[in-house]
């Protein structure tokens, strides 16, 4: 079921971005008065369609991407029959550069206001709910496996990245700051400043799911929030509030001190000083009580906790939020454009890049429609920076000829462009077998 959800959520995200985007290469196309012979949602075989005038609209089996075929045009489907003959006023090539230009990029602008539209409504309804510095400042970090590869350890308090100053928790391993150049943590230790640099390509390991549950977290008193039915902590007569003092004598204060020094006991009985409160009174102070309980071999006690953490919360009016959305929206693009720029200089494996299978990851194995609109949003901005890439056989490609054409004065001749098309669509083919076996390859 988990893995139906997964799927089930790509197809629609996909279904309504590459209808969306070849939505605008349509619309555009028709306000100059070209002929769309197919408008098509998917690639070949074609599932069912039907005729409106001159255009047919279909829906096909293979849903990793669409096409608009415009007569008149060079495109995937290498029709080139029609180009023998003189063109006809309807036809895309009989059309001024500036036109066709605009047709080619209407796919890419209706990308580019779906993502900032999606940003700004959620940012609006949403706002922010984050983790902030200042916690980080009162307790420090917990370094798990990727942090102490560079150098963290838990109870770090980071005082700033590269010099610069940041908010929230998340900043720390945002892909803004893992693609700069010189990247490095100022870190206080035990009262002493220390200087973690962040090595080249450290962003690859942020390639793997989750993998930023394993870099850092922060550091937390908890307490016990639920009780798992007939686990040892139930047994034991441990209750929902209470805050675990002790195990054997060594003192707990943070949630990861308790998790390391309770793998120590696995399978054994342990004795726990807990503080309770003494009635529902908030006012009433704590009484400790002291508890003998059973680990389990997987070395847990059988209760879910709550961190102490203040969380902080931001709300955006309607005018901010059109500058918030947008600001998020570009900043996918630029962290792309970034990411794109490191893999050319090796600074960046190629394995960061993800095909549908990772795509349908990022959706998740629960449906949440505000994840699900946040990471179409996402992949909306995506797919615009995609598509522009100047590569034959992507609008990008075409763009790019066109303004050749309007610089120069020299159209590109019928022949180059169909042979430009069958080169970028070898690239993309070859783009699209590597994606996939990376998505592969992740899975084992």
């Amino acid at each position: 079921m988990e893995t139906l959800i997964m799927v089930g959520q790509l197809l629609l995200g996909l279904s309504l971005l590459v209808g969306l985007h070849e939505f605008g290469h349509l619309i555009t196309a028709k306000m100059f008065g070209m002929r769309v012979e197919k408008f098509s949602i998917g690639f070949p075989p074609k599932i069912f369609g039907f005729k409106i005038g001159e255009t047919e609209y279909s829906l096909s089996a293979i849903p990793l991407g669409g096409f608009v075929k415009i007569s008149g045009m060079i495109d995937e489907s290498l029709d080139t029959e029609a180009l023998a003959k003189d063109p006809e006023p309807y036809e895309f090539r009989a059309k001024p550069a500036w036109q066709r230009l605009i047709v080619m990029l209407g796919g890419i602008i209706v990308n580019v206001i779906i993502g900032i539209v999606i940003f700004v409504v959620l940012v609006y309804k949403q706002g922010e709910t984050y983790v902030p510095k200042a916690e980080i400042d009162e307790n420090g970090i917990v370094a798990y496996e990727l942090a102490q590869q560079i150098g963290l350890q838990t109870g770090d308090r980071i005082i700033n990245v590269s010099g610069k100053p940041y908010d929230r928790l998340s900043d720390l391993y945002s892909p803004d700051v893992l693609l700069d150049d010189n990247t490095y943590y100022t870190v206080n230790r035990d009262g002493e400043e220390i200087k973690i640099d962040i090595p080249a390509g450290f962003i690859d390991n942020f390639s793997e799911e989750n993998a930023a549950a394993r870099f850092v977290s922060i550091r937390a008193p908890f307490t016990i929030a639920q009780i798992e039915p007939g686990s040892f902590a139930e047994q034991a007569g441990l209750q929902v509030g209470d805050r675990i003092l002790s195990i054997n004598d060594q003192p707990i204060e943070f949630f990861d001190q308790f998790q390391t020094i309770v793998q120590d006991y696995k399978g054994q009985d342990v004795n726990l000083l807990v503080s309770r409160k003494a009635s529902d009174d908030e006012n009433a102070l704590a009484s400790p009580v002291e508890i003998t309980a059973t680990v389990n071999e997987a070395g847990q006690l059988g209760f879910y906790t709550q961190l102490d953490i203040d969380y902080a919360t931001k709300s955006y009016s309607f005018g901010q939020s059109l500058k918030e959305g947008t600001n998020k929206a570009f900043g996918v693009v630029f962290v792309n454009a970034k990411a794109m720029g490191k893999m050319f200089t090796g600074d960046v494996s190629p394995k960061n890049l993800s095909g549908p299978i990772g795509i349908a990851k990022i959706f998740g194995n629960e449906w949440d429609w505000i994840r699900f609109w946040a990471n179409v949003a996402l992949i909306s901005m995506i797919l615009a920076f995609m598509n522009l890439l100047p590569i034959p056989a992507l609008d990008g490609g075409h763009v790019v000829f066109l303004l050749y054409e309007m610089v120069s004065g020299r159209k590109p001749s019928d022949k180059f462009l169909e042979n430009a098309q069958k080169v970028g669509m070898v690239l993309l083919l070859t783009l699209m077998v590597f994606v996939i076996g990376n998505d592969i390859w992740k899975l084992f």
